[in-house]
């Protein structure tokens, strides 16, 4: 039995051709989206990684072959099953987490979770995208910090949004009055006295 050699037509089997261009559109769509994103397995215990966009592949610094047929604990969670699960339990939510990269740095994130179910309503998927928060992090920081700045004894407490906290004491500054400024000149003579 030979192959054919005629390439796969729309009209030879519309509803396969359709099938399968909306399956490589999808593939492509998800490879190009710029946020780390995975598909985990829902009828398998670990839950492997059953694709992983090259955003994921980017952020984490793991290739395909190195994520594909994984646990996505032993990939970015540090072996924590338990964790993964527990996420899983709650999708879809989002969960602030720390991850971490291939090379052991640890990365702020927050995870997406969401459920996909195939045309009988099974569940057959999870969707995992990942948001970096590691600027964030650090204005919150930098944030919490300013809050307690202390101004000489006084402390200045700060509203969320930057503003002084309302019945704080702000600090008082003194200008001396214009008079008490020229005093401390000296008179001087003119030119041509000198």
């Amino acid at each position: 039995m030979t192959a054919p050699t005629k390439p796969l037509r729309a009209q030879a089997a519309p509803a396969l051709f359709q099938l399968l261009s909306e399956s490589a559109l999808s593939r492509a769509a998800l490879n190009a989206c710029g946020v780390p994103l995975v598909l985990l397995e829902a009828g398998v215990a670990n839950h492997p990684v059953s694709y992983g966009n090259a955003a994921f592949a980017a952020y984490f610094g793991f290739a395909e072959s190195e994520t594909l047929g994984r646990s996505l604990a032993s990939l970015v969670l540090r072996g924590d099953q338990a964790l993964l699960h527990k996420m899983i339990a709650g999708s879809p939510a989002r969960w602030p987490l720390t991850v971490w990269h291939k090379s052991g740095s640890e990365l702020q994130v927050e995870l997406a979770l969401g459920v996909v179910h195939d045309a009988n309503g099974r569940h057959t998927h999870w969707v995992l995208t990942f948001s970096d928060r590691a600027e964030v992090e650090k204005l919150r920081a930098e944030l919490e910090a300013l809050k307690t700045l202390s101004v000489g004894s006084l402390a200045l407490r700060l509203e969320p949004g930057g503003q002084p906290a309302r019945g704080a004491q702000q600090p008082r500054v003194e200008i001396a009055a214009a008079d008490e400024l020229h005093a401390e000149r000296h008179p001087t003579g003119t030119l041509h006295q000198r």
